[in-house]
C-alpha cells in the first residue's frame, strides 16, 4: 500500500529535477492526483487555477404569508423561477392581456 510519505517523496523528487520533461510532469500530476484522492489536499497547498470566489447571492426577504410566497421562501427563487416562467408562457397563450399586464407591472418596478 502506498503511503502519504511515499507520495511526498516522489513529488519532491519530480519537483527537484533541474530540467523536467513531459514524462516528469505527467508523473507529478499523477502523484498529486493520487495524494489528493487518497489523503485530501494539504491545507497549505492551493491551486493556481482555482476559480475566483463567488459573490454571495442576495437573499429574498419577502414573505407575504400566501401559499405561493411560502413555497418561494421554502424552495428558493432559483428553483421556483422555471415554474413561473412556464406559467407565464402558458398565460401569454391563454390570456395575452393578463400576460401584457404582468409584464408592464414588472417593467415599472
Amino acid at each position: 500500500m502506498i503511503t502519504e510519505k511515499d507520495l511526498q517523496e516522489a513529488i519532491a523528487e519530480c519537483e527537484g529535477q533541474r530540467n523536467p520533461n513531459a514524462s516528469t510532469c505527467i508523473k507529478l500530476a499523477a502523484f498529486y492526483t493520487i495524494r489528493h484522492h487518497m489523503f485530501g489536499t494539504p491545507e497549505n497547498e492551493g491551486y493556481s487555477f482555482a476559480p475566483a470566489p463567488q459573490e454571495d447571492k442576495p437573499t429574498v426577504n419577502y414573505n407575504s404569508g400566501t401559499e405561493f410566497s411560502e413555497a418561494v421562501y421554502r424552495l428558493g427563487v432559483e428553483n421556483v423561477l422555471p415554474v413561473v416562467d412556464e406559467l407565464m408562457t402558458t398565460i401569454s397563450v391563454i390570456n395575452p392581456r393578463l400576460y401584457a399586464s404582468v409584464i408592464r407591472k414588472l417593467d415599472s418596478l
